[in-house]
């Protein structure tokens, strides 16, 4: 059975501080429409668009990932995504009255908290994930980064951290699958080195750092550090500047970690957030050594464009076109009648295709016993209108087309992927996948219905003679 897309089952709200800004923010997370995938939304700016959780819209990775559009900005997303995508959420708005997600204690255990108590719920349509079918390799020479992707029936990551620290040394961390996001990583909080953190402060980018939202790594003795710059340490994380006066190497302020490689474990964390901006849930298995949010976006834009060669997109189709064919020339090809002649017009033909449009209306028989109370054109009654429209293209290539029947003899490769309801205007595409051989004839239909792919498959039809009377013709011309 296909799996099916999730969503939130009511809206739950975060408030905290930006870790890099420092302003107080309130997040709310609402469920959202199948195929929207994760948005944020700044309701503190007026007239502010949409943005998309999507790589194309990465504008820094500067200690976070942050996404804009047009004039609004959203930092620090990487946290609420992993929870999201761990979580196993396909969609969800997050609107923010300020410019950062709440960075908390700095893992994702918060969102997958709220995530938990919010509920879950399946949705109508079909999850459809990045199913990786080739090796994928990445490298950052620079910042001695390599990432590769291999085939995997599940989302698996594995993460290499080596920072050539004492303190941190080594580290490995592995998730088999998604499903251990939760208890295994969600809580991993991020860490930071005590000499970048000096950085930070001295440039203004923690206006939000407190030792609690972060795993402070001491890996010098502290007794190097002058008077003035503990000053500021203990002004920037309103603590006593007596705690810096420890100079053993450790971690800061004696915080307990969760798992002994936790800053292996976050990284991993990060990776799941990160990727979350290819706009798909992942088959795959991640390999990643020494990664940053840097190269997780490079690495990301790289499967982005590999899923856009795959993706099968909509063709550009006029509707308003006149048509080539209309009811009553389809009527003269085909034998079918009402209610089974399915298609209502052909408005493209060209050499080895046809493109055809069928308006579902509440008025179709089927209906009536196709579930009723929640009416849903059958899948079967798709395919058949394919094959009317795939008979069409080949009729009309003979000169007695009424002499002749197009009969099905096999169907192949058919998937539904999603429901087709009244009001709804099917636009089917039929292309020949080979020439006529034998009065067989193979074709790839597609269903389309506003721009998205709602079912498919081939299908094999054979062309047969039934009736050689010139009266027929003027019985169907009548």
């Amino acid at each position: 059975m296909a799996e099916k897309q999730k969503t939130l089952k009511s809206s739950f709200t975060v408030e905290g501080v930006g870790l890099h800004t420092g302003k107080q923010t309130t997040m709310t997370v609402h469920p959202s429409e199948p195929d929207s995938w994760y948005n944020f939304k700044r309701v503190d700016i007026e007239g502010s668009e949409l943005i998309r959780a999507d790589v194309d819209n990465v504008i820094s990775t500067r200690r976070g990932t942050s996404l804009g559009v047009g004039n609004s900005e959203v930092h620090t997303t990487e946290h609420v995504l992993a929870a999201l995508m761990g979580m196993g959420v396909d969609n969800a708005l997050i609107e923010l009255d300020g410019p950062e997600i709440p960075i908390l204690d700095g893992s994702s255990k918060f969102f997958v908290e709220a995530i938990e108590k919010a509920g879950i719920v399946e949705q109508d349509i079909e999850k459809e994930y990045f199913i990786l079918k080739e090796n994928i390799t990445f490298e950052d020479p620079e910042r001695e980064v390599e990432m590769l992707a291999v085939p995997s029936p599940d989302y698996r990551i594995t993460v290499m951290v080596d920072y050539r620290s004492p303190l941190l040394g080594t580290q490995h961390a592995s998730m088999y699958k998604i499903s251990e996001f939760k208890d295994e990583f969600s809580r991993c909080r991020t860490f930071v080195f005590l000499r970048e953190l000096m950085q930070l402060v001295n440039n203004g980018l923690i206006k939000g750092g407190d030792v609690d939202n972060a795993i402070v790594m001491v890996d010098q003795d502290t007794s190097e550090i002058s008077e003035e710059d503990k000053d500021r340490l203990a002004a920037t994380f309103h603590r006593d500047k007596s705690e810096l006066e420890v100079a053993e190497i450790g971690i800061l302020n004696n915080v307990k970690l969760h798992f002994q490689n936790e800053p292996a474990r976050h990284k991993l964390l990060d990776i799941v957030g990160d990727l979350a901006l290819i706009g798909k849930p992942i088959q795959g298995h991640i390999l990643a050594a020494r990664p940053g949010h840097t190269t997780n976006v490079a690495f990301g834009k790289m499967l982005k464009d590999l899923i856009k060669k795959e993706t099968k997109s909509a063709p550009e189709f006029d509707l308003n076109a006149d048509a080539i064919y209309g009811i009553t020339e389809i009527s003269e090809m085909l034998p079918h009648r009402y209610p089974f002649l399915l298609i209502d017009k052909v408005i493209e033909m060209g050499e080895g295709y046809v493109v055809g449009i069928k308006n579902v209306t509440m008025n179709e028989e089927f209906f009536q016993g196709h579930f009723p109370g929640n009416p849903v054109m059958p899948g079967v009654l798709q395919i058949e209108a394919m094959a009317q429209t795939g008979g069409i293209l080949i009729l009309s290539q003979i000169e007695d087309p009424w002499n002749y029947e197009t009969l099905f003899v096999k169907i192949d490769k058919v998937k539904f992927k999603r429901k087709v309801v009244p009001g709804d205007t099917l636009i089917f595409k039929l292309e020949l996948l080979g020439p006529v051989r034998r009065g067989l004839v193979n074709m790839r239909g597609t269903a389309y219905v506003r721009n998205h792919v709602v079912s498919e498959g081939e299908l094999m039809a054979q062309i047969i003679k039934v009736r050689n009377d010139e009266r027929v013709k003027s019985q169907h011309s009548s």
